[in-house]
């Protein structure tokens, strides 16, 4: 009976200290490929220099979209700084934005960017535009025209002009953010 407690059976799980040596965590690090960017803004720069993170499945792609998001640009562009000039546009995939080139661990890419539109210069230039027109009509005419005194919401002299200006504002406003609501799942 004794040597059948000091054997252990077969397939039997066996308790054993581990030492000190072997409890210590061990730590993997794998490097991620990466690419350097040279990024231009309309040829000029390079405005930023940066390491991007190779993705996809082989991760030898681009993150196009995200650098476009996190720089504030609508499209990239290959880039020759010797020449200064912008080549082929660069595409990605619109499901997953990667591109669709693919670049080696370390490689060095250079990028000319185009910037987003601002809503700010068109709206000004419409407010504009349409405050000289009102002003010029007023220096011409001494008196308010007939049509105008006809024009009465709710008792409140309610002026065309700005009446066009809302319009011309929306529809531009409307114009530029048509996708807006679609990318929000509306």
């Amino acid at each position: 009976m004794e040597d059948e407690e000091k054997t252990p059976l077969v397939g039997e799980i066996e308790e054993v200290e581990a030492s000190p040596e072997e409890t210590a965590e061990k730590h993997v690090r794998t490097k991620v490929p990466e690419a350097e960017i040279h990024l231009y803004r309309q040829g000029k720069g390079p405005a930023v220099v940066f390491r991007s993170a190779l993705g996809g499945w082989e991760q030898d792609q681009l993150e196009v979209r995200d650098i476009l998001e996190k720089h504030g640009l609508k499209s990239l562009y290959a880039f020759n700084p010797r020449e200064r000039a912008r080549g082929l546009p660069l595409r990605f995939s619109p499901r997953n934005g990667r591109s669709f080139l693919t670049y080696r661990d370390g490689t060095v890419v250079h990028l000319d960017g185009e910037p987003k539109d601002s809503l700010v210069k068109p709206v000004t230039r419409i407010l504009i535009g349409v405050a000289f027109i009102t002003f010029m009509i007023t220096l011409v005419s001494r008196d308010n025209p007939e049509w105008l005194k006809k024009l009465n919401i709710s008792g409140v002299n309610f002026s065309p002009w700005i009446l066009a200006c809302v319009v011309i504002v929306f529809t531009r406003m409307r114009n530029r953010t048509k996708d807006f609501l679609k990318k929000r799942g509306w």
